[in-house]
């Protein structure tokens, strides 16, 4: 048996009065996605540990069988695998966004979707200008980048940006959260204000401004850790090889420490444009070799945080008809089975723009397995399911096995 998750990032909601209290899965046509569910069994996930924000770091971690409190260091770290950024003893990654800020306030989390290009010249600026023996920064993917501390402390409180949009920034900037810790809040308070100083009038932001697009006037470090001690997915399910597909550093860095191969598609983007029939091949041929595929897609998520109602249904009909639609038929072909779950990793509401805790509907379909009564996939149908409400590590657990007659 060979297995794939297609993980629809952020695509679950909550009712939404425009929709007339629909979920954005209950009003978007997802015939295929449905048919899946139709044919498998159905069930909830509580994809976020007691005490964890519900950041995407966490919940992937979940959907992919690890104990969260256990291996759990940081962002940054996980992004840092993907980027070929070493993390060494006595070192310290976060996540660096590079954010736009408007009248002192967040104006949003990605400085307009910044591209590639301008964000690189960017953070190559800034490491020219405050880089150090001490201080790193590494250019990533669009608004999601890379700071490295030597010597620095983990033990602080950071607010995501896209928590926080239309917040006074100095309301939530860094705090220590022991007296060991201050000296490290202190310096990236620092190399905040610091870097707007720098940012302001940098001629890509002029550009930009110019043009009528945010700037990229400050950076926003945040979800500090070390190096983690991870075993390999292999070693945990008993694997003998498998991949990973995405558009972003963070889930290419969990399947680094998980053991996977990373396939880098042309033309993904992490956003509603993403390359979505090269994905899907990516993950057909994977499946060729791989005992198991993790397919990531990120765009629901980011259209959650930008609270456009009309985009997220989009994004998740795009995934059913360009992704799931292409999978699923070819994969209907093969003589070996192939088991598929599709699921979203954490809601993102777009009324909130950001993430919660709550649970989240998924499918795992296995040939040749009896299906339960549910007939199509959003939030509410999938509590029916006969998986009822699985936590955490119980989902692979539950992937991974004997199907049943």
């Amino acid at each position: 048996m060979k297995y794939i998750i297609i993980l629809g990032d952020g695509m679950a909601d909550e009712p939404i009065a425009l929709l007339d209290n629909k979920t954005c899965l209950q009003a978007a046509n997802k015939p295929n996605i449905d048919k899946v569910a139709a044919l498998g069994r159905c069930g909830m996930l509580d994809t976020i540990p007691a005490g964890f924000a519900p950041g995407s770091e966490i919940a992937n971690l979940s959907v992919l069988g690890y104990d969260v409190p256990q291996v759990f260091e940081g962002r940054g770290s996980l992004e840092a695998a993907s980027m070929g950024v070493a993390i060494e003893a006595g070192e310290m990654a976060m996540r660096c966004n590079l954010i736009c800020i408007e009248n002192g306030k967040i104006k949003n989390h990605s400085a307009g979707h910044i591209s590639n290009e301008e964000a690189e010249e960017l953070m190559l600026f800034l490491q020219k200008e405050l880089g150090n023996e001490q201080v790193d920064f590494f250019p990533g993917v669009s608004y999601r980048h890379l700071l490295k501390i030597k010597g620095g402390k983990k033990q602080l409180h950071c607010t995501p940006p896209h928590d926080v949009t239309g917040t006074d920034f100095t309301e939530v900037m860094i705090q220590a959260e022991t007296d060991e810790a201050k000296a490290t809040a202190n310096l990236l308070n620092d190399l905040i204000l610091r870097s707007q100083a720098l940012l302001e009038n940098h001629p890509v932001n002029l550009k930009r401004a110019a043009a009528g697009k945010d700037k990229a006037n400050s950076i926003w470090p945040w979800s500090p850790g070390y190096k983690p001690d991870m075993k390999t997915l292999l070693e945990l399910y008993n694997l003998k090889s498998g991949s990973v597909i995405s558009a972003v550093d963070l889930i290419r860095g969990i399947g680094v420490y998980a053991g996977l191969k990373v396939i880098k598609v042309h033309g993904a983007t992490g956003l509603w444009n993403t390359n979505y029939e090269g994905k899907a091949q990516a993950a057909i041929d994977a499946l060729r070799t791989d005992d198991f595929v993790y397919l990531h897609i990120e765009a629901s998520d980011e259209a959650g945080h930008e609270g456009d109602v009309d985009l997220k249904i989009k994004t998740i009909e795009y995934l059913d008809y360009r992704v799931v639609k292409t999978i699923f038929e070819e994969l209907s072909t093969w003589n070996e089975p192939v088991t598929i779950a599709i699921l979203p990793d954490h809601p993102t509401p777009c009324a909130i723009k950001t993430h919660t805790s709550n649970p989240v509907p998924f499918i795992i379909y296995r040939p040749g397995e009896t299906p339960d009564d549910v007939m199509v996939y959003d939030e509410f149908a999938c509590e029916k399911g006969s998986y009822g409400l699985l936590k955490g590590m119980e989902f692979m657990q539950t992937l991974i096995k004997t199907p049943n007659p």
